[in-house]
Order: structure tokens, then sequence, then C-alpha cells
């Protein structure tokens, strides 16, 4: 498996076109919950995006932008389904962090769906604790907020 991870920002069209196949898989997973979320994951001007490449080809991404000084917040985390349970996505979690570390953040903040044990596990997997929900997810009851130092 040889994946080159790009570090990029919102602009670059194949992350675009992943974030299309992730919002189309969230909308069957939240259903009428959907349109909530769906604010709070506007892809304009994020400055710091991987995209995962193999032979050439984008098979996943993931963003982290600033939530408070110190604080980055992991967004948009997706692999195409026909590349899952290889490891990738762990891959572009790290390098998220490493440059979230090199940008002068210690922590490392994320949402993410009840809908979703896959990625539940994944953030576990890699260190990642539950918390309380922050922001606009408190007393939403589909939300699991969690942390990690980095």
């Amino acid at each position: 498996m040889n994946i080159n991870l790009l570090r990029t920002d919102s602009d670059n069209a194949d992350f675009r076109e992943l974030v299309r196949l992730l919002d189309a898989d969230l909308a069957i997973r939240d259903g009428a919950e959907h349109a909530f979320y769906a604010q709070f994951n506007k892809i304009d001007k994020i400055r710091h995006v991987v995209v995962a490449y193999e032979n050439e080809k984008a098979i996943g991404c993931g963003a982290f932008k600033e939530y408070e000084p110190e604080t980055a917040e992991i967004k948009r985390m997706y692999v195409r389904e026909e590349n899952r349970g290889r490891g990738i996505a762990g891959q572009i979690l790290a390098e998220l962090e490493n440059w979230a570390k090199e940008t002068n953040f210690s922590t490392c903040i994320l949402e993410t769906g009840k809908k979703q044990p896959e990625a539940i596990r994944l953030y576990e997997k890699n260190g990642y604790e539950k918390i309380p929900s922050y922001g606009q997810y408190l007393n939403v009851e589909n939300s699991v907020c969690m942390k990690k130092s980095i």
C-alpha cells in the first residue's frame, strides 16, 4: 500500500469531491438530523486539509480548523468505502495531528455521531477520549464529542 498524503486547503478539487461523497453518506446515516449538522460542516476557507492518494486517485481526506487558540477541531474525515479497513483514516488523522502540533495547537477535539460506530472506534483507537458535548453540539442527542492532547 503506497499512500501519499498531501497537505492542501479547501480549494482542492479532490477534497471537495470527497466531501460531497461524505455528505451523501451522512445524509443517509443522519436522516432528518442531517440539515442540523450540515450547517456546521461548510468547507470554505479551511486552510488545513489532508488528502490521501493511492495511484494518483484521491481516496480519503480530513481537515482541521482552530476552535480555540490552542485547540484544533478535526473535521470532514472520510475514506472512500472501497478503501476502508486499511488504516488510511488513521494515517490521515496522524498527519492532521502532526500538522496541528506544528501549528502550535496542543489539543484536538472533534464531533462524530452515534450512528458512526466505525468513526468512534477509529478515534478511540488513536487515543481520543469522550468529553461532554461542546459548542453547537450541546444537548444534541446523536453527538459524540472527543478530545486528545497532542
